[in-house]
């Protein structure tokens, strides 16, 4: 299967701290950009971070998943096993703070994958995480 692009638009309240978390922390080229919005190249994924000033503290609903409060909602990229990894290592490098830390979910399951999950400077939740066996994405 060849997968496409997605395209995803979210909320953030700072331009400047979403460049420097997403251009310079996860390392995303950028593309074209206004005073209201900028394009992000995440791992061949579009992904447009629009300003749109913080009317409350952000809040997130928790569901649970393998023991952990997974926050709802969340977007992120699933990526080869070995490019998560490195990915780790870099948010680990830049103390970014994890809601959840880096680990092997479902493990011995169907469905085993590694995973993480941290918040952007506006609050957005995101989960990256990757398959030892890139079938099992949708196995039951």
């Amino acid at each position: 299967m060849t997968l496409t692009p997605f395209h995803i638009a979210f909320p953030v309240d700072d331009l400047a701290a979403a460049r420097a978390f997403y251009g310079g922390t996860l390392g995303c080229p950028e593309g074209r950009s206004s005073d209201q919005w900028i394009d992000f190249d995440l791992f061949g994924h579009q992904i447009v971070a629009h300003l749109k000033p913080r009317a409350s503290a952000p809040g997130h609903h928790h569901n649970p998943v393998d023991g952990h409060d997974v926050p709802v909602p969340h977007f992120g990229v699933v990526l080869p096993m070995d490019a998560w990894e490195r990915l780790a290592e870099r948010l680990r490098n830049a103390h970014i703070h994890f809601i959840i830390e880096p680990y092997i979910r479902f493990k011995g399951q169907t469905g085993e994958q590694a995973t993480m999950f941290f918040l952007d400077p506006a609050g957005n939740a995101l989960e990256f995480k990757a398959f030892a066996d890139p079938s099992q994405l949708f196995a039951k």
